[in-house]
């Protein structure tokens, strides 16, 4: 992630963030969509990553000593939030979404 996205919670305006959606709850839904796709994919490259140390025959001591391992898991763990990064996407424009159709049965 190149962009400056803030590693921990602030404050935001309610009004600024339901503005492009003009309700707050459908702008909610849509943050926590796009957080949980980004925390999915986090996972997924987490994992990826930590298959390589995999070793069926490793002992308890060997995988806390695995220096590269533990220093893998630290880099996500320092990694801002998905919820802050959707927030940020959000506020820059990069979001892409739709609302459904209403339909009306009058």
């Amino acid at each position: 992630m190149a962009k400056k996205v803030p590693t921990n919670t602030i404050t935001r305006d309610l009004c600024d963030l339901a503005a492009p959606t003009g309700n707050i709850y459908e702008t909610v839904v849509i943050l926590s969509k796009r957080a949980n796709q980004i925390a999915i994919a986090e996972q997924k490259e987490l994992t990826r990553k930590l298959e390589d140390f995999k070793n069926d025959r490793d002992t308890m001591e060997e995988v806390f000593e695995n220096r590269e391992q533990i220093e893998i898991s630290k880099y996500y763990e320092r990694q801002p939030k998905p919820s802050l990064v959707a927030i940020e996407e959000f506020k820059d424009n990069e979001i892409l979404y739709r609302m459904a159709k209403q339909e009306d049965n009058d």
